[in-house]
């Protein structure tokens, strides 16, 4: 079998990538593909970089790592909030330390943002003025919209006009820098895609599978312990702007611990996020990766992922 950065005629490093949407079957791909080829796994996913979220974000147990190392799991506490650059940063430390203890680096997650990030670098913002930034997030998703169409009408076409996270960076990059975004991005620095041999895989199963996987997940996180995980939260006061309090299951779980809803419609809400989260996952790796990168469009079983491991080794 070929170490990391012995493949012929390529002398990079080489690094495994394994994406898609939530519940498509990535950690066990992982796990399986680090058995066999001398691997750690890193986590790329926004919510389990955070301590506070174990069950919520489905990261995985002690009995799903199968004895394998995990990276950047539940690293970080809920009272801070991780950015992309931060996991990036984070991320490319410990494929260097992969790399020197011989191994392969396995990517798995499914924040898009983290991985282009890493893979692309970042775009050289200056800090964004504090009172510009708390005028945009003040403002309603439609507003916030309407005026980036104005200021930004680029950005304003591209974006969904419902995307408040995307609509409020925009807006408040051209309104603090005078700069709309789209020009800082061509100016990207720091990225590893060039300095890697990656072996990525997009997993894109079928989705009435991947809605049933969710809806069947959210239950059982209920059921296990995840109301326990939003008491402990909801103890700590922590900022309703923090990443962890906004994660999906902790609203719908609060609003039913504080009366507001009953525990079936608790349930419903958090499957509804849960669907609408990882459709969006679906649509943006369908689309967003490179036109190369090999997207597997099955559900993942045990002859599949020992086929699928194979490619992703050569």
């Amino acid at each position: 079998m070929e170490t990391p950065d012995s493949r012929m005629g390529e002398s990079r490093p080489r690094v495994a990538l394994i994406a898609g949407p939530t519940a498509s079957g990535k950690s066990a791909l992982a796990v399986r593909l680090a058995r066999m080829a001398n691997g750690i796994v890193i986590n790329a996913d926004a919510s389990q970089v955070y301590a506070d979220l174990r069950i919520l974000s489905a990261r995985p147990d002690e009995e799903e790592m199968a004895g394998v190392p995990h990276r950047l799991f539940g690293h970080i506490d809920g009272a801070e909030a991780c950015t992309a650059a931060r996991w990036a940063a984070e991320a490319r430390d410990e494929i260097g330390k992969a790399h020197a203890a011989g191994c392969l680096p396995i990517l798995v997650g499914g924040t898009g943002l983290y991985l282009r990030t890493l893979l692309d670098g970042i775009a050289p913002v200056p800090d964004i003025d504090p009172a510009i930034r708390a005028a945009v997030r003040a403002m309603p998703v439609a507003e916030a919209h309407a005026a980036l169409a104005r200021e930004d009408p680029e950005a304003a076409a591209r974006l969904a006009a419902a995307d408040t996270t995307r609509v409020g960076r925009a807006l408040e990059v051209v309104r603090s820098t005078g700069k709309p975004l789209s020009e800082w991005q061509r100016h990207k620095s720091g990225g590893i895609g060039r300095d890697i041999a990656l072996a990525p895989m997009v997993l894109l199963p079928p989705r009435d599978w991947l809605i049933d996987r969710c809806d069947l997940r959210f239950g059982q996180m209920v059921d296990h312990g995840a109301v326990g995980e939003v008491e402990a939260l909801l103890a700590r006061k922590l900022s309703a702007e923090l990443p962890v309090m906004r994660a999906i299951g902790v609203p719908e779980i609060a609003a039913w611990l504080a009366g507001e809803i009953d525990r079936e419609t608790m349930v419903e809400r958090g499957r509804i996020a849960t669907r609408q989260y990882a459709k969006r996952q679906y649509t943006w790796f369908s689309r967003q990766p490179p036109a190369d990168w090999p997207r597997i469009a099955a559900i993942i079983d045990n002859h599949l992922m020992d086929e699928l491991v194979i490619k992703l080794q050569q």
